[in-house]
């Protein structure tokens, strides 16, 4: 199979399951712009929980055996995965439709379904995430803040602005340099607080509590927080924005992503439970001490860091909605276009703005995104695929390694899940609807 031969996908023309095209852009950015992309995108504002979600439940021994497994596998599965961008000739520039194609209707619908919740409960956290950055910046500022749901309210607006005046994501170039300055800003400037609080306080201890059923169910919810870290399930609706050789312009991409991209998310996460221990929090700003203005500062880079993260997540469900309702034919800010596309921004981040200000449960949302979708998705998808297409013609050995995978990671959904949906049932015996957390 030639990875990198083949048709290109027309943005004018049908795709392999006969939708007409795509009203985003395809085939037209660099791997340099990509590589950026990923690498703001995975150090969003969610890099502030991990030290709690990832770390806290597993302990040192087994908080840095499975940072260092599921990082490796994560870049080993989506470098996989970007090989069957072209199969048989065609590029497939949706991941429904790469298992449409291969596996039928009813994968072509799983994988849509899986997608679009996990992108939709994804973004109502990259609203909880700003609307905590505001909350916590407020909090600096005055002994009264207002109720997290007024500043969850001013993050889906901004988010929604943002989205409407750059619709896509190959229209974010410029703003991905400035979401690259601020990401470094904000983790450095973390790091040196975080690190000073931890040699200036050793009271913190590492025990990983609970009972033991406890400690089982905690390890596999904090596996499904690891997995959303590294890997966002659609990374052939990405490669889509790559012109030619679109296969190894996406592995330099992911190469930025898994070295570059790895070393400061990893890096917060470590640095965050070595200072805190069992203690640090769910997000880690609101624990730091030191000046005022450097608490201010580093919650308004978050706030405006992931306005532009959000964006790259919840592409998808723009780009589906934008070619069902929008003229394709048509640019999307054209007159034609222009009030559909205010609508249907504004229809979506209302929904989403309310949802996430009804339930502000954080900690569920990366857990219950890992487990619901992204195993299914990062790790269990790409070996079918590679069995189904090279499966006749490939060795023994590849093949019951991607059967191990199958079943290994088909079995790690289901305790994954099970461990999210217990969070979630704890939490709303915890918290009230709307509650101000």
């Amino acid at each position: 199979m030639n990875i990198e031969g083949g048709t290109e996908a027309d943005p004018k023309g049908p795709d392999a399951q006969g939708v007409s095209t795509s009203a985003h852009s395809v085939g037209h950015d660099s791997w340099q712009q990509v590589g950026f992309m990923l690498v703001t995108g995975f150090n969003c504002g969610y890099i502030l929980s991990y030290s709690s979600l990832v770390m806290v439940p597993l302990g040192w021994k087994w908080g840095t055996i499975i940072l260092l497994i599921f990082g490796l596998y994560s870049a080993y599965a989506n470098w996989l995965l970007a090989a069957f961008h072209f199969i048989e000739g065609e590029r497939f520039i949706r991941y429904r439709d790469i298992m449409g194609f291969v596996f039928g209707k009813y994968f072509y619908y799983m994988t849509y379904i899986s997608q679009f919740s996990s992108f939709f409960l994804m973004n109502m956290g990259f609203i909880l995430l700003g609307g905590r950055a505001l909350k916590e910046m407020h909090l600096v500022l005055s002994d009264s803040p207002w109720r997290l749901q007024y500043y969850i309210i001013f993050t889906g607006l901004a988010f929604f602005l943002f989205a409407f005046f750059i619709p896509t994501m190959s229209a974010m170039r410029a703003w991905l340099m400035v979401s690259a300055v601020i990401t470094s800003v904000y983790v450095i400037l973390l790091i040196i607080m975080v690190v000073n609080d931890g040699r200036s306080d050793k009271s913190g201890s590492y025990e990983v509590g609970g009972s033991q059923v406890g400690k089982l169910f905690n390890a596999f919810a904090a596996i499904s927080a690891l997995i959303a870290a590294n890997s966002g399930g659609l990374l052939p609706e990405i490669q889509s924005t790559l012109r030619q050789p679109a296969v190894k312009n996406m592995r330099k991409a992911l190469l930025m992503q898994f070295t570059v991209g790895i070393f400061f998310y990893y890096g917060v996460t470590v640095v965050g439970y070595w200072a805190y221990g069992s203690a640090v929090s769910w997000y880690l700003p609101q624990q730091i001490s030191g000046p005022s203005w450097v608490k201010i500062l580093i919650n308004v880079l978050v706030f405006l860091q992931s306005i532009v993260s959000q964006m790259m997540f919840v592409a998808l469900i723009h780009e589906a909605l934008d070619t069902k309702f929008l003229d394709a034919e048509e640019k999307l800010h054209s007159s034609k276009n222009v009030k559909g596309l205010f609508l249907l921004r504004a229809l979506f981040y209302a929904v989403n703005t309310f949802v996430t200000a009804a339930f502000p449960f954080m900690g569920d949302f990366v857990t219950l995104i890992g487990s619901f979708s992204l195993v299914t998705l990062t790790f269990v998808f790409p070996s079918m695929i590679f069995l189904k297409v090279k499966g006749k013609t490939t060795r023994i050995e590849k093949k019951v390694w991607h059967w191990f995978n199958v079943v290994a990671f088909s079995l790690l959904t289901i305790a994954t899940t099970i461990s999210a949906v217990r969070l979630i049932v704890k939490d709303v015996t915890q918290y009230s609807v709307f509650a101000d957390t």
